[in-house]
């Protein structure tokens, strides 16, 4: 037996020999027949035998079958490899086969499509695409999107069997929608414009054409093909003495235009429209003429019209006379919140039940008077918090279609301007705290004065000795409350140091423990190299407290077992983190940073922004004055520094405050040297020259220093103190307000050191001392802070006399 597909072959000595046996076969047929007819027959069915056999052996040819390579994936990998475009190839059990580096940078490889990271929408369209890609070779999604960008995807099928489909993404622009709808004006859009009797332009800031459409340049130049782009889109029109605008071609019996002007933004971009760098559709309709002639033709042309509007990027609908909504685009409906909805009835089932009159009345004030475009602020049901802006223009030659909406998102603006309002209230209210706190501390003054004299003339035991004290302590404590009114308003006097904020902590820590008591748990950790900041160390003792405080009465308002946590910590920030949070308030600098964190009930998001604001309190009537954080606001804001709070309910609060890194100066060293305080002791007298308006504070100090020995000489306001140095009236020191009526303390002492320039000069003031040196400008000047004792007001009166016999 051969193998198979061998050949069958015989030799010559083969065909010899079958041909001897042929022949002998017939010879003993004819002897034993003798019959010619019987051989001949006999022959006849021998040949038919043998042909039969030669054709069953003939060697047949063989079909050999192509043969195919197995695929090599990194081949394909390398051929899609396309910088512009996702390529990936799937098989019909849905796995990733191969794709290319740009899908891998865009999407990973975790995800094959259609299951990418997508919203929901976009994925329902790429489900879509890859159905119609294995049913019809060839599916497509217009658009998918999620936060990362937005693409078009396309599945064509592919392979020997049709069993693979080959995926190509593409990104999308957002950034410049312009770019979108240049080509759809150029293109049929722009015809389909034309056909409806409008013309349209696409124009930058600058005034110049950035795109026109056929229908365009017909009336502007009577060319439809001409170029207009980089001309003067003004130069095309012309206005009458009524204001009428028309084509400028057309001269006086052009028809006169409606005119509108939509600015080309994305509609998800942030933020209100900056009018002077996004470019402008314009829509140009001639007034009181039916779209194609008629108004028949025009309500026949509405279709067009909203397909036309449908492929725009901007947010727009249509409106009858009644109110009701005939069309609204995907943009306008993703701008209201409702993106993949359809159009509702009416308008006004978009907005809450507030604003749905004023829509209404828009509507037909817009649908039956003159053409006209105006905007009203709104509140969507999906976001009633931030009001948006809803834009009506009122046409005409459109059938049904009567008032023309447009949706911009405003959000940003009315953030910004929330932030505006309430930066205007606090300062507002910063100023009243600051003037009451001023007044107030000339009355404290006054009053623990006179205590101190009458505690002169009393001692331990009398029968008012104790009802004397009394009142100085509550003096003292009405003194507190207003230095927290001047810290709000960033007014209190300051006595900064060069100082390192663990230390401050370290100093504090264990009257903290004593506040917070044992139920909470106190931790403090700190950074290693922080850097010194600038600040007063007993203001900024009363931060930390405040802070504290609040946290310990969260965490027992909570009520939990076992108390809570609160923990304390000091960090470094660098200015690459201060870059890296995108903080846009913070300059970018070194900061050490205060962190104060607590497990207690947290801030409601409502009172999140409000919690600075003076007066506001959470607590229950009686428990707390509202002033505690915005203490802390000012002092923190008056150090130079900033402070933040995120908070989650039920799970706690996060304080922080950023005070930056202090570098002395070889400057500041030096003012430092000369505005260091005088060590010596003063023992005689001298002659005072006492300045002051309020009655109370100047009989007080008066009598002060009258009784520590000093000869004073009082005056109401700066002119009459100014008129004894004229007189010639002798003074070792003047001790003066800073703010008076008429004239004021420092322009009283800029005339007396004309006269006298090393007369020392002692200031006193209730406000701060920092802000007093940048206003007032005078060199060699003291400052006692109000409201002060009688025991302080001498002991500052010696010690400026001592410094000057230096």
């Amino acid at each position: 037996m051969s193998a198979p597909g061998s050949r069958i072959t015989t030799s010559g000595g083969e065909r010899l020999v079958l041909g001897a046996a042929f022949l002998v076969s017939l010879g003993l047929v004819w002897l034993a027949t003798r019959e010619t007819l019987v051989v001949a027959a006999f022959a006849g069915g021998l040949a038919s035998l043998g042909a039969l056999a030669w054709l069953l052996a003939r060697p047949k040819p063989v079909l050999q079958e192509a043969e195919y390579a197995l695929p090599d994936w990194s081949v394909t990998i390398a051929a899609i490899d396309r910088p512009d475009c996702a390529i990936a190839i799937t098989d019909r059990a849905g796995r990733l086969v191969c794709a290319n580096r740009t899908f891998e940078d865009w999407f990973t490889t975790n995800h094959a499509p259609p299951r990418l990271p997508m919203d929901n929408p976009s994925l329902e369209r790429l489900a879509k695409a890859g159905r119609s890609g294995w049913r019809d070779g060839l599916g497509k999604a217009d658009v998918i999107e999620n936060e990362a960008g937005r693409w078009t995807a396309s599945a064509q099928r592919a392979g020997r069997g049709d069993d693979y489909l080959v995926w190509t993404i593409s990104a999308l622009s957002s950034a410049d929608p312009v770019a979108e709808l240049v080509p759809h004006l150029d293109g049929k859009l722009g015809r389909a414009l034309a056909t409806a009797g409008m013309a349209a332009a696409i124009v930058d800031p600058d005034g110049k054409i950035r795109a026109a459409s056929p229908g365009f340049a017909a009336r502007a130049t009577g060319d439809p093909a001409a170029l207009l782009t980089g001309q003067d889109f003004t130069s095309f029109l012309r206005q009458d003495d009524r204001d009428q605008v028309s084509w400028a071609r057309e001269g006086r019996r052009g028809n006169p235009l409606t005119m509108y002007y939509l600015p080309v933004r994305d509609p998800d971009a942030p933020g209100p429209v900056d009018y002077a760098t996004t470019p402008s559709l314009m829509l140009l309709i001639e007034a009181g003429v039916g779209i194609a002639g008629s108004a028949v033709e025009g309500s026949a042309a509405v279709p067009h019209l909203e397909a036309l509007l449908g492929n725009l990027p901007l947010g727009l609908a249509m409106a009858d006379r009644d109110g009701r909504l005939l069309f609204a685009n995907p943009a306008f409906m993703r701008a209201a919140g409702r993106e993949g909805d359809a159009p509702p009835t009416y308008p006004t089932d978009l907005v809450v039940q507030e604003d749905k009159g004023a829509i209404s009345d828009a509507i037909r004030r817009f649908a039956q008077g003159p053409s006209a475009a105006g905007d009203l602020a709104i509140r969507l049901r999906t976001q009633p918090e931030d009001p948006v802006t809803l834009s009506f223009a009122g046409v005409r030659g459109l059938g049904e279609a009567a008032v023309l909406l447009s949706i911009s998102d405003s959000t940003e603006e009315a953030r910004l301007k929330r932030q505006v309002a309430q930066a205007t209230k606090m300062q507002a209210v910063g100023q009243l705290a600051g003037g009451v706190a001023h007044d107030f501390n000339n009355v404290l003054t006054a009053i623990l004065g006179t205590c101190d004299l009458m505690l002169l003339r009393h001692t331990p035991g009398d029968s008012d000795y104790d009802d004397i004290q009394q009142i100085r302590a509550n003096s003292n404590r009405a003194a507190s409350l207003t230095r927290q009114l001047l810290a709000f308003s960033r007014q209190q006097t300051l006595r900064p140091e060069v100082l390192q904020l663990p230390d401050v902590v370290q100093d504090v820590s264990t009257l903290l423990k004593r506040l917070i008591g044992e139920k909470v748990k106190l931790t403090v950790t700190h950074d290693r190299d922080l850097g010194a900041v600038r600040a007063d160390p007993s203001q900024l003792e009363q931060v930390i407290v405040n802070l504290v405080v609040n946290a310990r009465d969260a965490i027992l308002s909570k009520g939990e077992i076992g108390g809570g946590r609160i923990s304390l910590a000091t960090r470094g920030v660098s200015a690459a983190d201060v870059r890296a949070m995108r903080n846009a308030i913070m300059p970018q600098v070194d900061y050490t940073a205060l962190v104060v964190e607590d497990t207690g009930t947290g801030i409601s998001p409502d009172y999140l922004g409000k919690i600075f604001e003076p007066f506001f309190t959470t607590k229950e009537q009686g428990k707390g004055t509202g002033l505690g954080l915005s203490t802390v606001y000012g002092i923190v804001k008056q150090s130079g520094g900033f402070i933040f709070a995120d908070s989650e309910v039920g799970k706690g609060t996060r304080f922080t405050v950023y005070l930056p890194v202090h570098h002395a100066s070889s400057d500041e060293l030096a003012i430092k040297t000369v505005r260091a305080e005088p060590t010596a002791q003063w023992a005689g007298g001298g002659r005072v020259l006492l300045v002051e308006d309020e009655d109370m504070v100047r009989a007080v100090a008066e009598r002060a220093l009258t009784r520590a020995g000093y000869t004073v000489t009082a005056a109401a306001d700066g002119d009459e103190g100014l008129a004894y140095v004229e007189q010639g009236a002798e003074f070792d020191l003047v001790l003066s307000d800073v703010v008076m009526p008429g004239m004021d303390g420092p322009a009283m002492i800029r005339e007396i050191r004309a006269r006298h320039p090393a007369l020392p000069v002692l200031f006193m003031s209730g406000y701060a001392e920092e802000q007093l040196r940048k206003e007032i400008n005078i060199a060699d000047v003291h400052f006692l802070p109000k409201p002060f004792t009688v025991q302080q007001v001498t002991d500052k009166v010696g010690a400026v006399l001592a410094a000057a016999q230096l």
